[in-house]
């Protein structure tokens, strides 16, 4: 039961193209955000759509694979887990960021999608 305390599974639209970045050790990490959709009917039936956007971050292996197959438009399963993180901004203001650290990405949609 340990290994389902923070596990994610998200099915979504990758919204824009990733970011690479080459760390010095060697280690690349890819970030991008992707889109999930849930659909719904309001009280008058009509069909409503929620739209969630997740920050996901990729190290490794993880990473060079969607350096070479991930881009912006792209429907992707991602699983792994949730990672909040703190910083201050310039102004001295601390923030608060929630990531989905992916550990497997499955590349959906047909092979024809660009």
């Amino acid at each position: 039961m340990s290994t389902i305390k923070n596990h994610v599974q998200l099915i979504g639209n990758v919204g824009q193209e990733p970011t690479i970045t080459n760390l010095e050790s060697g280690k690349k990490v890819a970030r991008f955000s992707i889109a999930t959709n849930e659909y719904y009917k309001d009280s008058k039936g009509e069909k409503q759509t929620d739209t969630n956007w997740h920050t996901v971050v990729a190290w490794g292996k993880t990473a060079e694979i969607v350096e070479k197959y991930v881009e912006k438009g792209k429907e992707v399963g991602i699983t792994g887990k949730l990672k909040t993180r703190t910083y201050t901004t310039d102004d001295g203001n601390q923030r608060y960021v929630t990531e989905v650290v992916a550990d497997e990405i499955l590349l959906l949609g047909s092979k024809n999608d660009k």
